[in-house]
């Protein structure tokens, strides 16, 4: 370790965290950064070897301007904001964070299903209206969750939590597709792999937790959405480019399908004219997939933890593109 490494954070660390940091590295801290493009925050980058945060699309242009970098630690499971083959190309590690965010994010998920599905907030906000005058009426009747087909677009560990918590909880069919033979939680669940079409077809929920790649970019639009149920809802927690966000709100408008829980937007914060917060169909929660003090906290312990470790010239906790290091991993 060496005092003379730099180590840049562009995201909000506790004091024990960021003490962590400097005990051996000099640590340029930039806790609400608003934009890559700050001078103060370009000139530290020019003398980082190591960058440790979230949230700033990393681009290769950005990597001209770091010409010392060894590795970068993201506070984050996605890694859609880095370009993977690029730092490998140019022997930078990249570290993220799996496995601390999967409960949290599966609460997330299934909060949406029951929100989308019992009219929670519509609901809500029916009685905050002062509009609750009488017992409520079949025009304004939710839909069960329990006993009914959990349709799962991706099976990795987020989906699988949700799953568990749907088939173990509320007894739900589980289906799954887009992700390889899962034998041990097909045991465990009684879930089923199945082509993307059946799954569409067949679901009450249709829940979306997939990778943004190439092969996933508007993966579901207006074809998908003719294929679902009329009664189902569909629920996003994965990238808002996954999904055709304009097939989606015509679907909505025109009840192709009942109802949308989403924690994820083509365009984040929404924009002003977007018409689904306004949709009464529609729960839109602002991107909070992980946002509890306590995992928040240990997503960026992970990351200080493998920021620390690569710069040591030893193996992080987990490394996302192992090759780019080659030999001095193993």
């Amino acid at each position: 370790m060496s005092k003379s490494k730099r180590i840049l954070a562009y995201r909000r660390l506790n004091d024990q965290q960021l003490d962590q940091l400097r005990e051996n590295y000099h640590v340029d801290y930039f806790g609400k950064l608003e934009s890559p493009d700050d001078p103060a925050f370009r000139e530290a980058l020019g003398e980082a070897h190591g960058l440790i945060g979230a949230g700033v699309k990393i681009t290769p242009e950005l990597l001209d301007a770091a010409p010392h970098l060894e590795a970068i630690a993201s506070i984050s499971v996605g890694v859609d904001s880095y370009p993977v083959e690029e730092l490998t190309r140019r022997g930078i590690l990249l570290c993220n964070t799996p496995d601390v965010l999967t409960e949290t994010t599966a609460d997330t998920g299934f909060s949406l299903i029951m929100a989308s599905a019992r009219r929670v907030v519509e609901l809500a906000e029916y009685v905050k209206r002062g509009d609750w005058k009488a017992s409520i009426g079949p025009d304004l009747f939710g839909s069960d969750v329990h006993g009914k087909t959990l349709g799962m677009v991706g099976f990795g560990r987020i989906g699988q939590a949700i799953a568990r918590r749907g088939a173990l909880g509320f007894g739900m069919k589980v289906l799954y597709s887009n992700a390889s033979p899962k034998p041990e939680i097909e045991r465990e669940l009684g879930a089923r792999r199945c082509e993307f079409d059946e799954l569409l077809k067949t679901s009450d929920f249709v829940c979306t937790i997939v990778p943004l790649t190439d092969e996933t970019r508007r993966m579901i639009g207006a074809r998908e959405f003719k294929l679902m149920k009329e009664s189902a809802i569909f629920i996003n927690l994965a990238r808002g480019q996954v999904v055709d966000e304009a097939a989606m709100i015509e679907a909505l408008k025109s009840a192709e399908i009942r109802a949308a829980g989403l924690d994820v937007f083509e365009q984040e914060p929404l924009p002003a004219d977007s018409p689904l917060p306004q949709m009464a169909n529609v729960v839109a929660l602002p991107h909070i997939g992980s946002a509890t003090q306590e995992t928040r906290t240990a997503m960026a312990q992970r990351a200080v933890d493998n920021i620390l470790a690569a710069l040591d010239g030893k193996r992080p906790l987990s490394p996302f593109n192992v090759e780019a290091w080659g030999d001095r991993l193993d």
